[in-house]
Formats: structure tokens, C-alpha cells, sequence
């Protein structure tokens, strides 16, 4: 059991750990430009987040689906899932594009910008937007590898993006002086060939799956089949909404708090970024097995695919928080000279090592929930575990300064959030879905 966690965790952590290095890297040259920059980044990539964390339930959902299916031995259904899948990302990303600009705008009035950013952030958005198709394109693909129990393909994908990205964004920035626009044609066209090599793979892999289905069976009206493929992603697209308004308020928060404020945020989230997508990549081949075990209903195997990842998964948690508490001010002098922004970060060192341990099984968690497509089960408990969240900064606040209310509020968020779960587990186990 540990050989099959491992084959699928160590291509997802590897995968996952060059996302936030990317971040980094944008954070990196637009820290060495200004703090003006730096503040202006953070806020594009996370408004651009705002957009695109919501259809984060492309990939949950179909790697739930075709997890099961694969677990049950339908073909048919794993192809079904993908061409639906590939379906609705299309239909969004059309949307996307067509309201882009009064959507970009709002986002800006939420987040209470700067004047002096708000330009800055908008080109970012506007120029990113174009890569909708791609981006959601490549949700539904490696949600479905997921599914098929392959890790690398999505490994391979990943770092061939990533590589492309980060080596025009360089010379964007750098060499051509595009500034926030160059960190945005980057990503736009790697997310273009990482969309086009998927697609790649998908006919070089699994040619022979397609070739046994038949497609009029694929596209065939099942008013039953199409209404729980959309409840799935509806309750899952709430659930991620409430986990979307939780950190834009974080930011929009840090905003109002001023450059210096914010730049601090954005630098620890960043750490915090580290260590979700370290912890994700247990948590992806949870969803991949558990989803595998679900639809086989092999109780035994799933116990044991459950129970070993978080033994994993501890000793993870565990890593980071040590590393953190020991090279936070190396760490930080990655970010930016600004040796004041700097020496502020240090003072709240304390919640980098801190959040790892009280976080992590909220991502375990969640790629349970996702195997077993217990989608209203995750809604409900990301929907209490908000009210806990706004509860906690709105007292927390009139003792404590804002940046530590913000770091101790999103504590108790993920914390309250794996509780939660985990006694819905415990008391509904099979019926959760």
C-alpha cells in the first residue's frame, strides 16, 4: 500500500512543489523592480485566483468520477467524464473572456487597490484571461489522469509549463522590460503548450480507451447521469467558493493595511503555498485511490490507503514546520532587499510554524472527499468552517494587530474545516455522497 501512495504522491509533490516556485519566481522579479510591484502581483495573482479557483471543481469532480469508474471497471464512463468535463471548461472559459473586463474591474473595487496598482493589476488580468481555455482545459486533463491512477503525465506537463513559463517571464521582464505584463505573457503561453501536449498524451496513452466506446453512446441525453455530473460540480464550485472568499478577504484585508502589510502577507503566503502544494500531493493520491476503492467498494483497502497518508502526510507537516522556524529570515531575504519588510515578516515567523501542523489534514481531508465525490459533504463543511473563520478575525481583531488576527483566524479555519470533515466521515462513511 505504501508502494502505491508513493507512486502517486512523489510525481504529484514534485509537480506541485514547481507551481509555487513559479509564483516565487514572478514574486521574485517583481520585488526586485518595487514594493509597488511586489504589492501588485500578489493582488493580480489572486484575483486572477479568484476567477479561477472557483472552476477548481473541473479537476476535483473529474478526477472523483473517473476514479470510480476506473474502480468499477467502466470504460465508458472514464471517457464519458472527460468529453463532459472538456465540455463545461469550454463553456466557461468562453464566458470568462466575454465579461473579462467588467469582471477585472469589480475584482479591483473588492480588493480596494491602490491607485498606484491598480493599473499594474489590471494589464495582468486582462492579458492572463486569454489563457482561459487552456488553463480550464487543463483542469479537466489532469483531473482525469488523476482519476486513471497516473501521476507522471501531469508531472511531465507541469514542469514543461512551468519551465516555459518561468524562462519567458525572465526574458519578458528582464530582457524586454514588460514589467507585470511580461510575468503575464509567460504563463499565457505555456498554458497554450502544456494544453496542446496534454492533449498529446491523451491520444498517445489512451488511444485504446477511446477506440472501444462508442461516441454516440458518450454524448447520449442521461437526464439522471447529466443531473449528478452537475450536482457534483455545482456543490463543489460552492465549496470552493467559500475557500475563494476566505482568502480574499486575507488580501483585501492586508490591502487596507498598507504596501508594507501587505507585502509581508503576500511573502508568508507564499511559505504557506510551499507547504499546501507539499501536503496536496498526498492529498491527490487520496483522491486518486480512495476514489479507485470507493467504486470497486473495497472497505479494507480504502481504510488502509486513508490511514497510511496521514502518517505520511504528519510527517510532512512536521518537516515544514521545522524548516520554517529555522531559515524563516533566509527565506524571507529571498523576496525582496527591502531589509524592513524583512525584519517585520520575522515577528510573525511564529504562524509559518505553526499552521503546518494544525492545516495539513484539512487537504487530506479533502482529497477523501473528493475520491469518494462526497461533494455536499465538503459545501457544508467549508460553509461552517467560513462562519468560524469571519467569527474568529472579527474578535480576534479588537486584541490583536491585523496581521496576526488574519494568520490566526486562517488557522482556526483549517483546523475547524479537517475537524469537521472528519466527524462527518466517522458518522456517514459510505453515504457521504
Amino acid at each position: 500500500m505504501n508502494k502505491e501512495i508513493l507512486r502517486l504522491t512523489i510525481p504529484n509533490i514534485l509537480s506541485n512543489v514547481s507551481v509555487p516556485l513559479l509564483s516565487t519566481v514572478d514574486t521574485v522579479l517583481m520585488g526586485r523592480l518595487s514594493v509597488t510591484h511586489l504589492g501588485a502581483i500578489g493582488l493580480g495573482a489572486m484575483i486572477f485566483n479568484f476567477v479561477y479557483w472557483n472552476f477548481g471543481f473541473l479537476r476535483m469532480g473529474t478526477t472523483g468520477m473517473t476514479a470510480q469508474a476506473f474502480g468499477s471497471v467502466n470504460r465508458t464512463g472514464q471517457v464519458r467524464t472527460l468529453y463532459r468535463s472538456l465540455a463545461l471548461a469550454g463553456l466557461i472559459s468562453f464566458l470568462l473572456i466575454l465579461f473579462g473586463s467588467p469582471l477585472t474591474d469589480l475584482a479591483i473595487d473588492l480588493m480596494k487597490t491602490s491607485a498606484d496598482q491598480a493599473d499594474f493589476v489590471r494589464r495582468y488580468i486582462r492579458i492572463r484571461l486569454w489563457a482561459a481555455p487552456a488553463t480550464l482545459g487543463l483542469y479537466v486533463l489532469f483531473g482525469w489522469f488523476f482519476g486513471l491512477q497516473n501521476s507522471v503525465i501531469p508531472l511531465v506537463i507541469t514542469l514543461v509549463i512551468n519551465l516555459i513559463n518561468i524562462v519567458l517571464s525572465y526574458i519578458f521582464v528582464l530582457r524586454f522590460g514588460y514589467e507585470i505584463r511580461g510575468v503575464a505573457y509567460g504563463t499565457v503561453i505555456a498554458q497554450y503548450f502544456g494544453f496542446i501536449l496534454a492533449m498529446l498524451f491523451v491520444v498517445w496513452r489512451y488511444k485504446d480507451l477511446f477506440g472501444r466506446s462508442s461516441s454516440s453512446f458518450l454524448w447520449s441525453v442521461d437526464w439522471s447521469e447529466w443531473i449528478g455530473f452537475l450536482r457534483i460540480h455545482r456543490d463543489i464550485f460552492l465549496r470552493t467558493l467559500c475557500l475563494t472568499l476566505v482568502f480574499v478577504f486575507f488580501y483585501r484585508r492586508s490591502s487596507m493595511g498598507g504596501a508594507s502589510i501587505l507585502a509581508i502577507n503576500i511573502i508568508l503566503m507564499q511559505l504557506i503555498n510551499w507547504m499546501s502544494y507539499g501536503i496536496d500531493g498526498f492529498a491527490y493520491a487520496a483522491e486518486s485511490l480512495t476514489g479507485k476503492y470507493y467504486g470497486a467498494r473495497d472497505r479494507h483497502r480504502m481504510d488502509m490507503v486513508i490511514r497510511y497518508i496521514f502518517y505520511w502526510s504528519v510527517a510532512f507537516a512536521i518537516f515544514y514546520s521545522g524548516f520554517y522556524g529555522l531559515f524563516d529570515k533566509q527565506i524571507f531575504g529571498l523576496f525582496t532587499k527591502d531589509e524592513q519588510i524583512v525584519d517585520l515578516a520575522h515577528q510573525y515567523r511564529y504562524w509559518m510554524v505553526l499552521l503546518p501542523l494544525v492545516g495539513f489534514a484539512s487537504y487530506i481531508w479533502d482529497g477523501i472527499f473528493i475520491g469518494i465525490t462526497a461533494s455536499r459533504a465538503m459545501r457544508n463543511s467549508m460553509f461552517f468552517s467560513l462562519i468560524i473563520f469571519a467569527g474568529a478575525f472579527y474578535f480576534s481583531s479588537e486584541v490583536m494587530d491585523v496581521v496576526s488576527s488574519l494568520w490566526l483566524s486562517l488557522s482556526l479555519f483549517l483546523f475547524a474545516r479537517a475537524m469537521i470533515q472528519w466527524w462527518m466521515f466517522r458518522k456517514s462513511y459510505w453515504d457521504l455522497d
